[in-house]
């Protein structure tokens, strides 16, 4: 017991050290981090981010952070950049440097090759006394008091604030290219994460049977519509497909306890009036948050005015968007 407890105590504290060196961060938002954030948008060319060890590491999540977000950019690999992938940095580039010391060999010499081919340089550091931040034309620093291994030696706070850093110049980059989640779907079409954002309410309602009954519908027509179309409940629309309300299987069985000469019952006698209705152009995920927020498995689809079709909770599970 006395060795889980010191486990638990142990990730806390990581944890907790990890997540004040963030919050120091704010410190260091500075005018250098605002005219860093200016110059790529502005820049003509793409952003380069590099790195070696660990820091390489970081450096490919933010490059797939800024092209998901609308900043065309580019890893290289520091040490593989001395060995021909130097080509792929132009004039009009911007290259981001990640280095805790700003002191490893690989950058120095590195950065008399990237300012030779008249790119800018940026430091993402966390020695600001470093050579790399010496020789940058910007620095985001991201400085921290330790890194959480007790030996104060393997990458942990260190990479954690370069990469919190990172994403906070990515985001201030969305905000400049007004960067909505229309924009956002165009990157990631692909997974439920491009379904949510992209997959529309009548792609799918499309490929269901539409259920409806006239008001004056007798109580056998409004089962057989039911189980014919095998959604579990109807809609309730007058001659000009005008919604008037709907009769789930649920409310025939209410119906069923409550009634004992059914006989003389319509439609009009059984529905739900003023339904939980979705317009056919909404993103498919507005569906599943209407019905979590309301407790129910189906919405009427609606075009303006008029029934449309349905769309089940059952749809949204199948395209993995629930």
């Amino acid at each position: 017991m006395n060795i889980v407890k010191n486990i638990q105590n142990i990730a806390r504290e990581v944890l907790i050290n990890e997540s004040k060196a963030i919050e120091r961060l704010t410190n260091y938002i500075n005018d250098d981090f605002e005219a860093c954030v200016q110059a790529i948008y502005s820049a003509k060319g793409r952003v380069v981010v590099t790195g070696v060890g660990k820091s390489a590491i970081i450096a490919n999540k933010i490059v797939a952070t800024l092209n998901s977000t609308g900043t065309p950019a580019l890893f290289m690999h520091a040490a593989d950049a001395i060995h021909g992938d130097l080509g792929m940095v132009q004039p009009d580039d911007i290259v981001i440097c990640i280095s805790k010391s700003g002191n490893t060999p690989e950058i120095k010499v590195l950065v008399p090759l990237l300012k030779r081919r008249g790119a800018m340089l940026v430091a993402l550091v966390s020695n600001t006394d470093s050579y790399l931040a010496r020789q940058a034309d910007f620095v985001l620093n991201a400085t921290i008091d330790k890194e959480a291994c007790p030996n104060n030696l393997a990458p942990t706070t260190s990479t954690t604030a370069h990469l919190a850093m990172g994403d906070a110049l990515a985001v201030c980059l969305v905000h400049l290219r007004n960067f909505t989640p229309a924009d956002f779907a165009n990157f990631h079409p692909g997974g439920s994460l491009g379904k949510q954002l992209y997959l529309k309410v009548s792609d799918i309602s499309v490929h269901n049977a539409l259920p409806v009954v006239h008001p004056d519908a007798s109580l056998k027509e409004v089962i057989v519509e039911i189980s014919s179309k095998r959604l579990g409940c109807t809609a309730v629309a007058d001659s000009d497909k005008k919604l008037l309300g709907i009769i789930t299987d649920g409310d025939l069985r209410r119906m069923l306890e409550k009634n004992p000469d059914l006989s003389a019952l319509k439609a009009r006698d059984i529905m739900t009036r003023n339904p939980k209705t979705i317009q056919h152009d909404e993103f498919a995920v507005k569906a599943l948050q209407q019905m979590q927020e309301n407790n129910i498995t189906q919405l009427v689809v609606m075009n303006g005015e008029h029934i449309a079709g349905f769309i089940h909770l059952h749809d949204l599970l199948k395209e993995g968007i629930a």
